[in-house]
């Protein structure tokens, strides 16, 4: 099916829209949780790596606070369905969608975080500490550039006059 105009509605009740962008959401949310499953459980492994106990006091702090974020992470990202399940057959779904978009944005911005600190950690243990902080501001651009700005620029693109549309 094509997508609408922007601005076309769709002709559901508000019950059908809030069915709709649940299982929309728990689509995103399925791709997103398995990333922040694998990023947690290579966490969790690394403490019990041989080179552990040789990490100084920057990467033990970066550990534990990437750590700490995956897991948060990972707590969001599962809590509309637990949500769901809290308030299942009690007419909340409006209620239930909003809140859960809500957290998964709040989700976008604790991942990001997570990525950074494991990317700084594993670089700087690699390559060194100048090397770890380049690559980890790197990764915080290339999310913030992918996840936020990308979308505003689309957004922002959607709504533009039409006589700018498609010039190059």
């Amino acid at each position: 099916m094509a997508d609408r105009p922007p601005g076309k509605a769709r002709r559901e009740t508000p019950l059908e829209r809030a069915d709709r962008n649940f299982a929309e959401l728990l689509q995103e949310l399925r791709v997103t949780q398995t990333g922040v499953q694998i990023l947690f459980a290579f966490l969790l492994t690394l403490a019990f790596a041989p080179r552990f106990p040789t990490l100084d006091t920057v990467q033990r702090v970066t550990y534990v606070t990437t750590l700490l974020l995956a897991m948060l992470a990972a707590a969001i990202f599962t809590a509309p369905a637990a949500l769901h399940r809290a308030l299942f057959q009690q007419h909340a779904k409006p209620v239930i969608v909003r809140v859960s978009s809500r957290l998964a944005k709040i989700g976008t911005w604790v991942l990001m975080l997570a990525f950074t600190g494991s990317v700084l950690l594993v670089v700087d243990v690699s390559l060194g500490r100048v090397a770890g902080v380049a690559a980890g501001t790197g990764t915080l651009l290339v999310c913030v550039g992918l996840w936020r700005i990308l979308p505003w620029v689309v957004r922002c693109a959607m709504v533009a006059p039409r006589k700018y549309r498609g010039r190059t």
